[in-house]
């Protein structure tokens, strides 16, 4: 079934402090790639607003920039797609890790009023903290790895690109709903020594992910908004 395009020529107010784009069902990566790509045009030329994507992908593996070879994908390449996930070589941030059904996915498209990366990833991981803080979860940082963690685990992935202009793209993947067996065949994010979890786990309950979006929206405003 093909998606409806997204309007990426929506006219905006300068006094607009970002816009929410929600993409319906599941998506391929590469579909939300090439979105990205556009919105990071048409925001860098200031034809939109900050821009907040919000979507799950359609099972996937993807690789970032700072894996030096294929050997956290397990098994291989061939072995994952016969497990009916993708492979997809990203320019993302980032080592490999999974994307797929349940899991939330963000991909903030901002203008930077200064390129200060450290800071913008804490502010992604801080995002995280603040909307699992309000399902009663004490979330943290590790001192060694990028991302948010729960219990001695990762509950959410971080990789992001810096495009000129002061532009970002790339994001965030919290594990709500996740079928977690999915990271067994890789070594997540290149971390040998620590396992995933998602909110579900963490909470012995399931959380729907509408839900979610809504608290991500709404923490999201208070932080970059």
């Amino acid at each position: 079934m093909q998606r409806e395009p997204v309007g990426l020529e929506k006219p905006f107010s300068e006094e607009t402090s970002f816009d929410v784009r929600r993409l319906p069902g599941l998506t391929p990566y590469a579909e939300g790639w090439e979105l990205q790509r556009a919105l990071v045009r048409l925001r860098r030329g200031g034809g939109i607003p900050d821009t907040l994507v919000l979507l799950e992908h359609s099972p996937v593996y993807t690789v970032g920039r700072a894996a030096k070879d294929s050997s956290n994908l397990g098994a291989g390449e061939e072995y994952l797609k016969s497990l009916g996930a993708e492979v997809f070589w990203s320019d993302r941030g980032g080592d490999a890790t999974f994307h797929g059904p349940g899991q939330l996915v963000g991909y903030p498209i901002l203008r930077l009023k200064e390129l200060d990366t450290h800071k913008y990833l804490r502010d992604l991981e801080e995002l995280v903290i603040l909307v699992l803080s309000d399902y009663g979860l004490e979330a943290d940082r590790h001192p060694e790895y990028t991302g948010v963690w729960v219990n001695g685990n990762k509950i959410a992935a971080i990789g992001v690109k810096f495009s000129s202009g002061r532009i970002t793209s790339h994001g965030f993947a919290l594990n709500v709903t996740t079928d977690l067996s999915w990271f067994d065949r890789i070594t997540p994010c290149g971390i040998r020594e620590y396992g995933v979890t998602s909110l579900q786990r963490e909470l012995s309950a399931e959380v729907p992910l509408p839900e979610v979006e809504e608290r991500i929206v709404g923490r999201f405003g208070e932080l970059f908004g």
